[in-house]
């Protein structure tokens, strides 16, 4: 059964041209020498980024492999203005980082609601012949040509926002915790991998007060080589201020386990380990008060550890009375990490991925007429090849 959850899309992009500037003289019969009344070219169609609150994954995305927007339209006699081209607007959800497929470099992050980002702007139409009159030139013979369009193979990758990323082996009890203290329901069940998919629970605390806590599918050691489901999720807690570690009460050596997590972590992004940590160790009904102590005495002194059994509830008031705390604490800053690095490519080199995309859209695209390749001229009567030459000596105003 496929997953509902996207966070990976891989889209061709390309905006509109500015449509071409009339070169055009009015010759009516009560007017026969009325000059130039060529109109300007019409605007062509750019492509925005909307944050959407309402999206949460890039499900709605993963089959559009190009997105084009409208040309503007050429410019008419009689000082008629082109149409300007639709923009085109993407709507992505909340922690949307769009990165450029060909050189893998950051374009841009859609972090609020409502927020748009100008992906590829639009060209501008040409100016028709009218706009070049002057008194010494009256029959201006030449217009501008519409900028030429943007083209852009783009990678978006999500990332989810919460204030506590939960991170533990499979089977650690990360569902489990997340269901005692929040509404969420994520899939448990007793065997390794149970959760394939991000899950995202509000946690509710004194006052009125809540925090957002993220659970990722559970990574094990050597993780940074590709085992188990890799470290294909940890962007998702990139975004959280905040770490919950969790092993279980029965582990052999519970330090080791933390360790070896931490140090997955620091193979995908070293950034990871400035944020604030705790240590929750987890299925401790069946543990006493001289075993626990026993097992604390062990772990580093510097580290907050929590004892805790989600089945029971035992220790989750003070588990998120230590989170509060930390969440809430002045050293504690959210920190978006969004280099470059962290782009995970899945697929074979994204050069070679990006140009077959263009070549075979260019080959659908000529089938069908719509690519066109040089500027085309003009079609008024009155405009030759000749007038063609003398744009090259003309900018954009």
């Amino acid at each position: 059964m496929e997953s509902n959850f996207v966070d990976y899309v891989k889209i061709l992009c390309r905006s509109g041209k500015g449509g071409r500037g009339s070169m055009h003289l009015k010759h009516i019969k009560y007017n026969p020498n009325g000059g130039p009344d060529g109109g300007d070219g019409g605007r062509g169609g750019s492509i925005i980024l909307r944050g959407n609150h309402n999206y949460w994954t890039l499900l709605h995305l993963r089959y559009q492999r190009h997105i084009f927007a409208e040309h503007g339209g050429n410019g008419g006699r009689d000082k008629c203005h082109g149409t300007n081209g639709k923009d085109i607007y993407i709507d992505v959800p909340c922690g949307t980082v769009v990165y450029n497929a060909e050189t893998g470099k950051f374009v841009c992050d859609v972090m609020e609601d409502g927020q748009e980002v100008v992906l590829l702007k639009g060209g501008r139409g040409g100016l028709g012949n009218f706009q070049f009159r002057t008194a010494t030139n009256q029959a201006p013979r030449y217009a501008q040509p519409g900028e030429p369009m943007q083209e852009m193979t783009i990678i978006m990758e999500l990332k989810l926002l919460a204030d506590v990323g939960l991170v533990g082996l499979p089977n650690a009890g990360k569902s489990t915790l997340l269901s005692a203290l929040s509404e969420a329901k994520p899939k448990i069940a007793n065997y390794p991998f149970t959760t394939l998919e991000p899950s995202l629970g509000i946690v509710s605390y004194r006052d009125h007060q809540s925090f957002v806590m993220a659970d990722i599918p559970g990574i094990i050691e050597g993780a940074a080589e590709g085992k188990g489901l890799g470290l294909r999720f940890l962007r998702h807690i990139e975004r959280n201020s905040l770490l919950l570690f969790m092993v279980p009460g029965d582990t052999d050596n519970i330090k080791q386990e933390y360790e070896m997590l931490l140090g997955e972590l620091s193979r995908f992004n070293p950034e990871m380990l400035d944020k604030h940590r705790v240590l929750a160790v987890t299925k401790c009904d069946l543990l006493d008060e001289e075993l626990m102590e026993m097992l604390r005495q062990e772990l580093p002194d510097d580290l907050q550890v929590v004892f805790i059994s989600a089945v029971t509830g035992m220790g989750l008031d003070e588990l998120k009375d230590i989170l509060w705390k930390e969440l809430n604490s002045e050293s504690n800053k959210i920190k978006g990490v969004i280099a470059e690095q962290t782009l995970v490519h899945r697929d074979k080199d994204i050069s070679v991925l990006a140009a077959e995309v263009m070549d075979e859209d260019r080959l659908a695209d000529e089938e069908i007429g719509i690519y066109e390749g040089d500027e085309a001229v003009d079609g008024d009567e009155d405009f030759d090849d000749e007038d063609i030459e003398e744009l090259e000596d003309f900018e954009y105003v």
